[in-house]
Order: structure tokens, then sequence, then C-alpha cells
């Protein structure tokens, strides 16, 4: 599969599933899989990190799901306007040692004709938590 059924512009409805199926195919952990949701020239910003294309974001997935282990990820819709979606998410992940995090951010999301994703940019913020407190499972 290489395009998405799910193109601009956008309703309420299928803004709605966009973000569940992002959700989905990211907690997957598969870059693959997750790398076909973007146009070929897909540009990223990501914390202070910038690429572009499919090659570029499987390979931050694999370098991001090497660290994040366990990552699991809620997606919330923000809003949305013609071919652009805004989104607020958390994840919890834990590293090598077992120190648990939530990252919370945003992200802004800009969709071409076919409903690939070209660009997209993320702020995202870690806090440290015991594993106790995790709320995403």
């Amino acid at each position: 599969m290489t395009t998405n059924p799910i193109a601009p512009p956008f309703t309420p409805e299928s803004a709605a599933r966009k973000v569940q199926l992002a959700e989905d195919a990211w907690n997957s952990r598969d870059p693959e899989r997750v790398a076909l949701a973007y146009s070929l020239d897909s540009e990223w910003r990501n914390r202070t990190e910038f690429f572009r294309g499919r090659d570029e974001i499987v390979a931050f997935l694999k370098r991001k799901w090497a660290k994040e282990l366990d990552y699991r990820l809620k997606k919330t819709l923000w809003g949305f306007r013609e071919n652009r979606i805004a989104v607020s998410f958390e994840y919890e992940w834990h590293d090598a040692r077992g120190q648990w995090y939530r990252s919370y951010g945003n992200e802004l999301w800009e969709f071409d004709e076919a409903g690939l994703m070209r660009r997209r940019l993320a702020s995202i913020n870690d806090a440290e938590i015991a594993e106790a407190e995790r709320r995403i499972r």
C-alpha cells in the first residue's frame, strides 16, 4: 500500500480517523509501515532533528525505537482545516536501564492531494515517571 485513502479536505470524521490510523501505525513500531503514510519527499522536524524522505524517516524510527523501549502512544485530534491536522499526544517508554518516561507534545501535519503527509512538525518534552505512574498500556 503506497497511498492513503483518507485525503483532504478533511471532515471531523475523516480527521479523527486519520489520527487513529497514525496512532495505530506508530504503536506497531514498524518503521516501514509508518513510513508509507508519508510522501516520498516528506519533510520532518522532530525535536531538534530535520530530515526529508521515507528513507530518512525509516532510519529515524529505527533509532527511536531502539532507544525508546516498550513504546506506547496516544494521539488526540486538536484541530483541522483543509489539508492540515493538529494533534496533541503523549507516549510512554523506558530506556535500557529501566527508567520510564512520558513524552508529551504537539504535531502539525500537512497532507498532499493523495492524503500522504508531506510535512510533519513535532515539538516534544520528556518527563521521568515511575512505572506505577504509567497511563498507557
